[in-house]
């Protein structure tokens, strides 16, 4: 998952603008990941094609709360954009379904709502929740899941893998589990890290403030190498001592990580929110 503070959020809704926030949900099998590549089918690059063609809009700018990676998916993933008043007004009420007509059936867009101009989907936000899906029966994933469920090689043993997990909450450096990028920070606060199995499916929660590059995968790849019994419980905690990224952390397929949910202060508490994330991940 690529690190959502690389890039500046749009300035707020003005001069005949209104700020909507998007909730949105797709299956990102056959998409190149969230952020526009050119020559790639992406998320972005789909819907801000079917958002520009419903408003009328010769170009609009998404501001997303996580972008994520070719392969992974999102239930609950949250964008923003300014669109003159007018263009909201001759389509409130009609826009979720005008979309659905439009949009390929891997991407929906399940709310649309005017915004405070001080809510911004990437910088307001207080975490991020994924769930990761795997399973270790021998016979893989159900069928009708297997576009979101992992087929892990061995049996695992979830009991030992949330004793791992629990070492890791709280505020690390977690460059050990990123992806280098030029100027990108790796501390973090891990909020929740939970394993819970039902029957051969094993789910793992992963909650924090924000999460740097391939983060979670590489997160849930050290949990399986424990659980696996290839490495004891306190390894993945060990790892936080390092100031680069662990080559010994298997990074999990992309096809069983899902975006749940995004959490948001309440409108008082945008602008705040806002300017203090601005100060603690951006250069000073």
């Amino acid at each position: 998952m690529a690190d959502i503070f690389d890039e500046p959020a749009s300035p707020a809704g003005g001069g005949g603008l209104i700020r909507l926030r998007l909730d949105i949900g797709y299956d990102g099998t056959n998409f190149s990941g969230w952020a526009v590549q050119p020559g790639w089918r992406t998320v972005q690059g789909v819907l801000t094609d079917a958002v520009r063609t419903v408003l009328r809009l010769p170009e609009l700018r998404l501001v997303v709360a996580g972008r994520t990676d070719a392969g992974v998916h999102a239930s609950g993933q949250v964008a923003h954009l300014d669109v003159p008043v007018e263009a909201w007004q001759t389509q409130d009420g009609r826009l979720l379904r005008r979309l659905a007509g439009l949009l390929p059936p891997d991407v929906r867009v399940t709310g649309a709502r005017p915004v405070s101009p001080d809510f911004d989907a990437r910088f307001a936000a207080l975490w991020r929740r994924y769930v990761y899906r795997i399973t270790d029966s021998d016979t893989g994933p159900d069928p009708l899941r297997r576009l979101d469920t992992v087929a892990w090689p061995r049996p695992l043993d979830a009991a030992a893998m949330q004793q791992a997990a629990g070492q890791l909450l709280g505020l690390h450096d977690f460059a050990a589990f990123c992806r280098h990028r030029a100027g990108g920070s790796t501390i973090r606060t891990l909020q929740r890290l939970e394993v819970v199995r039902a029957a051969e499916l094993i789910e793992i929660t992963v909650q924090a403030d924000a999460f740097c590059h391939s983060m979670v995968r590489s997160l849930v790849g050290a949990l399986a190498a424990v659980g696996a019994g290839l490495r004891p419980e306190r390894w993945p905690a060990g790892l936080l001592e390092l100031d680069r990224r662990a080559d010994e952390v298997t990074v999990a397929p992309p096809h069983g990580l899902n975006l749940v949910e995004v959490g948001y202060p309440p409108d008082p508490e945008l602008a705040a929110r806002v300017g203090q994330t601005r100060a603690v991940r951006q250069p000073g």
